[in-house]
């Protein structure tokens, strides 16, 4: 890349074992609508092949390859940053598949003069294959509505930033494994970032396809959330009504009076996933759309124990290292 200009931009991915998916987002970076000036892809020892298949790349996009064997994904994205040369930064996953106007959308507010935000926060959306991926993408994934943008913290599949912003903000934490990306989006407020909602820059990604996937996903969501020392408040919400549902269940047995205020509980706790699954089964052949309805529930349940399992463990990880009363702004590697 030659000497940016201010509104060049580079992307910056982290990548491991991603041969199954790295041609699909790097033909969808292809297709956008304003490219980016350079591509820096970080590897974090891929044994499979990947690198083989960004090779493969190289003289269509502006690619550079670095490889970090061992790096987790903040470390990874910490390198990609640090040896890329625009100083507007955007940020994506493997497994996604960009939208062709997504970074055109994701880049305009911060080249907007004077005014401009130092950070631009994508929106992002499932990509399901099968009934149980359109049941998990609607029960885990919010929709637009269910947006506060002043409030909205982005996920770093679809995200766009000045780099002054990701170094005031001391980039991603090296020290968290999962959830890294919501810790540095919170750094970047506490050093007084700006934030932009862009809801056209659309990132589109598979959401899990089994329940032993999910499971170690949220396992890890929580142990990170616990290990940041995050959400205790909603933590112990959930844990207190799991806690109530069993005394409710088992005096029901026997009070049938108690078992309205339970259904009705559990109608509420649904009601989000079910307004975001019925536009999806128009399309679904109706044994499809059966599928993915019942599934609903099983995820918020398996959901809300992977994170119950995981918090926990997050938590002790942390008061061995830090102590329980250590800030996570004050956290170093």
């Amino acid at each position: 890349m030659s000497a940016p200009t201010p509104a060049a931009v580079s992307l910056v991915v982290t990548v491991r074992d991603e041969a199954a998916s790295i041609d699909a987002l790097l033909a969808s970076v292809a297709a956008q609508t304003r490219p980016p000036d350079e591509i820096v892809v970080v590897d974090g020892g891929s044994t499979d092949a990947t690198l083989q298949l960004l090779e493969a790349w190289r003289d269509r996009l502006p690619l550079r390859v670095l490889r970090r064997p061992g790096a987790n994904i903040a470390r990874g994205r910490n390198a990609g940053i640090a040896a890329a040369a625009a100083p507007i930064i955007a940020v994506t996953d493997a497994g996604v598949r960009l939208a062709p106007g997504w970074l055109a959308a994701l880049v305009a507010p911060l080249r907007a003069g004077p005014a401009a935000p130092d950070v631009a926060s994508g929106f992002f959306t499932p990509d399901p294959r099968a009934p149980f991926e359109v049941a998990m993408g609607a029960t885990v994934l919010p929709a637009l509505a269910d947006i506060d943008p002043a409030r909205f913290l982005p996920s770093s599949r679809s995200i766009a930033f000045r780099r002054a912003a990701w170094a005031r903000a001391g980039g991603y934490p090296e020290w968290l494994d999962y959830c890294e990306d919501l810790i540095f989006d919170l750094r970047l407020r506490s050093c007084g970032a700006r934030f932009a909602f862009v809801p056209d820059a659309v990132a589109r990604f598979r959401p899990r396809g089994s329940y032993r996937a999910f499971w170690r996903q949220y396992y890890h969501y929580a142990r990170g959330d616990g290990k940041a020392g995050l959400f205790a408040r909603r933590h112990a919400i959930r844990y207190a009504t799991y806690a109530g549902l069993g005394w409710f269940l088992l005096r029901g047995r026997h009070r049938p009076l108690l078992w309205p205020p339970i259904l009705l509980a559990a109608a509420a706790y649904l009601r989000r996933p079910y307004a975001r699954l019925l536009p999806q089964l128009p399309p679904l052949p109706p044994r499809d759309r059966l599928t993915a309805t019942l599934h609903v529930p099983l995820i918020r349940l398996v959901g809300d124990a992977a994170k119950m399992t995981g918090y926990p463990v997050g938590l002790l990880w942390r008061w061995r290292r830090h102590g329980p009363r250590r800030d996570w702004r004050a956290i170093e590697g």
